[in-house]
């Protein structure tokens, strides 16, 4: 599967300061237009460390907040309240501190195991529709949300829209993740790819190596918000 067919747009940026602003305008501008033209906007998080300084920047943001909806693209499981959790980092961040209405923000139960987890989390995605847009991250093997090398993706249509995750490489190895085939229903999806860590990833996925960042697709091309230093000089 090639760069081309994925339809990718990298957009280097000097330093981590600049990927977080760009990220943080992204959002925003995608959150405007979608409330503008249908009233709402569905938004799906990554976990992680990279986002967390974005997460916080929002909680100044001039936006309708009862207009957003909150998703998130995997869970890690483990107590509700446990600081491990994606949903308790984006909370002490961003969400704890904005008015969305609680019954927006919609956390996956990963406390209840990956199997319960996952069901519940596609029951209450059966009613949603396409996302406006899906925020994701790229691991050093090339891993986005809990979607491994090695392991199923779900990118085929009529794969589940949650997976129950058993045997993650990296700790926990429960968690739950939405599977390549929901991500890829949302009309915008953006990357945020930072540290030197990185840098093996980002070259396979730009020569097209199998990967699961690589079996994702978007209504728009996928846009990558890049440390520049991880790509060759001159690409772009």
């Amino acid at each position: 599967m090639s760069e081309l067919s994925q339809n990718l747009r990298w957009h280097p940026c000097p330093d981590q300061g600049a990927l977080q602003e760009a990220a943080r305008d992204f959002i925003l501008a995608a959150a405007g237009s979608a409330i503008a033209g249908r009233d709402e906007f569905h938004l799906v998080l990554a976990g992680g460390n990279t986002p967390r300084a974005i997460y916080a920047s929002l909680c100044s943001a001039p936006t309708d907040w009862s207009k957003w909806h909150v998703y998130f693209g995997d869970e890690r499981c483990l107590p509700a309240d446990d600081a491990g959790r994606n949903s308790r980092m984006a909370g002490a961040a961003w969400l704890d501190r904005v008015p969305i209405p609680a019954a927006q923000v919609h956390a996956i139960p990963g406390e209840l195991g990956a199997a319960a987890a996952a069901e519940a989390c596609a029951r209450a995605l059966a009613a949603v529709g396409d996302f406006d847009l899906v925020l994701l991250g790229l691991g050093e093997d090339g891993h986005t949300a809990s979607l491994f090398p090695g392991k199923a993706w779900g990118e085929r249509e009529g794969s589940p829209d949650a997976l129950a995750i058993h045997d993650a490489p990296k700790p926990p190895p429960e968690r739950v993740s939405l599977s390549a085939a929901r991500l890829s229903r949302t009309r915008a999806m953006l990357f945020i790819v930072s540290g030197e860590e990185k840098r093996a990833a980002v070259d396979a996925w730009r020569a097209g190596a199998r990967l699961p960042v690589s079996v994702l697709r978007g209504a728009t091309p996928i846009e990558v918000l890049v440390e520049a230093r991880l790509l060759p000089q001159g690409a772009g």
